[in-house]
């Protein structure tokens, strides 16, 4: 009986096999084909700012190798140093590629800001894989020192100052606790055979550190000795008994000695070797003597972007060993995932390895056709591409004498560390050379981060990913949901009528059709900023007011929580000599912009405080309007009733951008941040205290009066260290008869406006008296070469200071390739 039923056993064995192995290649295709994955690269027009700089970017997205096409909208989280959100920005994502800008706050304390950008379709995967970065604010810029006509300030003296007691000295750094990790190669260490094993030691704050230790036995007897290699991470090989534990004593650089046992080794299993080669990449499996029938048969495939690239069956019945090759010679360059399988397609090891063949590269040639290095003078570059391939690039130029930020670029962003968990410190070294050296590095970075794109069990299951977010293959539209007690013969045949208003007085009329759902909407309404969107149901029109609308942009909100993943680090931004003379020129820098702040807002206040005999129509307003503290007093005064441009305005706070001195609005987006000497303003609206919302929900149709109090403002309450503005609302004489008041509205927030980057054109404007202290000289996220047209001619103006320029290109064409070139300019 039991022989008959041999033949069906291993046909039944054959068969399942057979038919996982034909699960894992068809999940494998539709994961590649349906769950693209996509990483970003962040392009910034320079390494480090000061408060009060624009961060100016262009992001660029890939999936695997190719444009991405699975998105059209793009998002930037802006976090200070302590996790909370300072600003959401939107923009629209063209060509597989984004622009935008992020204004430093006036006031920021912070030593760096804390970046995140993805696309709503990376909220699907794995959130490792969203694109962070610390971006540094330099805050030892010195001062602005005193004016000989300004008057001295008494400085505030501390509680225990004027005590005469003791003043503490700030509290130095406590020293960091460095971790080693260990990383057997496949994934474990297996009794009697020899494993190499790579470890990382690194501080609380993410920070590599080097170390020298010893591997002992149970005995205490000595193994081997390690050191560090390369930003904390090494090698060793061991050749295990699985019956006693091992540790590894070890010292770190900062003179501190630890003890940490190593994994305990497998008795029963198999173990993956790799050692990458030129044009091919060899692999070896090992098995433990003892085996199940499942650990005789075994598989390796090999992925690269999600496409299987590489598939061995290993028969190991007779032997405990074997050895294999993988051609890597037409591979793309990037992350090869190599994985070791049992018979029934469990996975056993793993093993990650970096593939490159120098072709990812186009480089396009940089001519300075003339090089201006006198002040105000005039450079112009000259960029071919020699290729009809389109290629999309952002170009930089900076004072060279800047600290930079060398530590990421494009390639290692798209090819590195957007497809490796963890953190990779320095990534940009890894592209920096084809010495053996680098690329023994790079092995090692591969031996000591994760991969994971996909769960191997869910991949040999069928499981596919859980998608709660749709890719966004459309812009921005504009859609409702009415709700409220109605039935559905009120909705039958309904329409909405919408009038649209921005804060460029632009209007814009929408008739839809709403279904009996209460659902309406158009696509392709694309803005910018905020807008006002008033509504009217048609037909019965009183059932608009027995209802409510919900408006929808279908952008991602911005989010509610601080983000708990920021680390801040005593020694993250440490300067090391040849920074700090770098950052000597940031602070001359500063210094002469804040020089010039200072004669524009006194040029300024000359004009606020002419007088004249005639009362003017803003004493008469003031007369009519205020009261109590409000009256009379230093301020800034707006007559909005005669103002024409006044309606063309937002709300208060974008007619208010730009005219006080001293005071910072950022008006972007839904919020509004307000900033005047490190505090913010009290807002009053017809001498009541407000909330922001409520007066960015105030008609300009019905303000007539403005004042703003320069800080101290002392109507508030606590001082008003930060000043006050004061709204007042048209009565009597001033109230104007405004078509469509009355109807309901909302406000909705589009995306991102776009800044203009300021390039002055010398030649032709008139010259200005104060200093040009530019360190950013050119920015442009949008050059374009295509078809015929290879080359492309840009021009600028110098500064009155720099003497030697740096130039970055970096950019990918419709190939997938990246371009990245950086020359001095001297």
């Amino acid at each position: 009986m039991k022989k008959k039923l041999t033949p069906l056993i291993l046909l039944f064995i054959i068969l399942s096999v057979y038919a996982n192995a034909q699960k894992i290649d068809s999940t494998l295709a539709q994961y590649a084909d349906d769950y693209p994955q996509e990483k970003i690269h962040l392009h910034f027009d320079k390494g480090i700012y000061i408060k009060g700089d624009m961060i100016w970017f262009k992001a660029y997205l890939l999936t695997g190798l190719d444009l991405s096409d699975n998105s059209k909208n793009f998002y930037v989280d802006w976090f200070d140093d302590k996790g909370a959100l300072l600003t959401h920005t939107v923009s629209p994502i063209f060509e597989s590629s984004a622009r935008g800008q992020f204004e430093v706050p006036a006031n920021y304390t912070g030593k760096f800001l804390h970046v995140k950008a993805y696309t709503q379709w990376m909220l699907n995967f794995d959130t490792a894989f969203l694109y962070n970065k610390d971006i540094r604010i330099d805050q030892t810029v010195a001062a602005p020192s005193s004016t000989a006509s300004a008057k001295p300030e008494t400085t505030k003296k501390s509680a225990k100052q004027q005590a005469n007691l003791p003043v503490p000295e700030a509290a130095k750094p406590k020293t960091p606790t460095a971790t080693i990790h260990f990383f057997p190669e496949g994934g474990e260490l297996l009794n009697d055979v020899t494993t190499r094993v790579a470890f990382l030691i690194e501080n609380e704050f993410g920070l590599p550190v080097s170390a020298a230790g010893a591997l002992k036995n149970n005995k205490g007897e000595l193994i081997d000795s390690f050191i560090t290699e390369h930003d904390g991470m090494g090698s060793f090989s061991i050749q295990p008994d699985s019956t006693q534990p091992y540790s590894a004593t070890w010292l770190d650089e900062y003179g501190i000695a630890h003890t940490t046992p190593l994994p305990l080794a497998k008795t029963v299993g198999a173990t993956l070797e790799v050692q990458p080669a030129k044009a091919k990449a060899m692999f070896f499996v090992n098995r433990s003597k003892e085996a199940t029938p499942n650990l005789k048969t075994m598989f390796v495939i090999a992925t690269m972007h999600q496409h299987e690239v590489y598939k061995s069956k290993i028969n190991l019945s007779e032997r405990l060993a074997a050895i294999g090759e993988i051609p890597t010679k037409d591979l793309p360059t990037g992350v090869l995932q190599i994985t070791l399988f049992d018979a029934d397609y469990a996975p056993l090891a793993e093993r990650v390895t970096f593939v490159n063949n120098y072709q990812f590269l186009f480089t396009p040639q940089v001519r300075v056709t003339k090089a201006g290095l006198d002040k105000r003078a005039k450079n112009t570059i000259e960029i071919q591409v020699d290729d009809s391939v389109v290629s999309n690039m952002s170009v930089a130029v900076t004072d060279a004498g800047l600290l930079t930020d060398a530590g990421t670029n494009i390639a290692s962003d798209l090819l590195l560390s957007g497809d490796i968990k963890g953190n990779i410190n320095n990534p940009a070294y890894y592209f920096s050379s084809k010495a053996d050296s680098v690329t023994h590095h790079l092995d090692l970075v591969m031996l000591t981060h994760g991969w994971r794109k996909f769960n191997w069990k869910d991949v040999a299951s069928g499981t596919l990913p859980k998608i709660t977010h749709p890719r966004e293959t459309e812009f921005m539209e504009l859609k409702g949901t009415i709700y409220g007690n109605m039935n559905k013969s009120a909705m039958l045949n309904q329409k909405i009528i919408l009038l649209m208003q921005g804060k460029d007085s632009v209007k814009q009329s929408l008739f839809l059709d709403v279904d009996r759902a209460g659902n309406f909407g158009r696509k392709g309404v694309l803005f910018y900023d905020t807008i006002y969107v008033f509504y009217q149901l048609m037909g019965d029109k009183r059932l608009t007011d027995r209802v409510e609308i919900g408006f929808q942009t279908g952008l991602i909100q911005p989010p509610s929580m601080k983000y708990s993943s920021i680390t801040t680090s005593p020694f993250l931004w440490a300067y090391n000599s040849k920074d700090s003379s770098l950052l000597e020129r940031s602070r001359m820098f500063y210094n002469e912009k804040e020089k010039v702040k200072r004669q524009l807002a006194a040029n300024e206040l000359a004009e606020v405080t002419v007088r004249t005999k005639v009362k003017r129509a803003v004493d008469v307003l003031d007369e009519k309007y205020t009261s109590g503290l409000f009256a009379g007093g230093d301020s800034k005064q707006f007559d909005l009733t005669t103002d024409p441009f006044a309606v063309a305005a937002q709300d208060v706070f974008s007619y208010l951008q730009g005219r006080v001195a001293g005071l910072q609005i950022n008006n972007s987006g839904a919020d509004v941040t307000l900033s005047w000497r490190g505090s913010t303003p009290e807002l009053y609206l017809d001498e009541t205290k407000v909330e922001v919302d409520q007066l960015r929900n105030t008609p300009m149709t019905d303000v007539a009066y403005i004042k703003v109090f320069p800080p101290p403002f002392f109507g508030a309450t606590g001082g008003g260290a930060g000043g006050a503005i004061a709204i007042y609302t048209r009565k009597g004489v001033d109230v104007k008869p405004t078509p469509g008041v009355g109807l309901n509205f909302k406000r909705l927030a589009g995306y991102t406006p776009y800044k203009e980057f300021y390039n002055p054109d010398y030649a032709t404007s008139t010259p200005t008296y104060t200093e040009d202290a530019r360190t950013t000289l050119y920015w442009n996220p949008f050059v374009l070469t295509y078809g015929k047209n290879h080359t492309v001619q840009l021009e600028f103006y110098n500064n009155d200071i720099s003497k030697k320029l740096r130039l970055v290109i970096e950019g990918i064409n419709r190939d997938g390739k990246i371009a990245r070139v950086e020359k001095l300019i001297e």
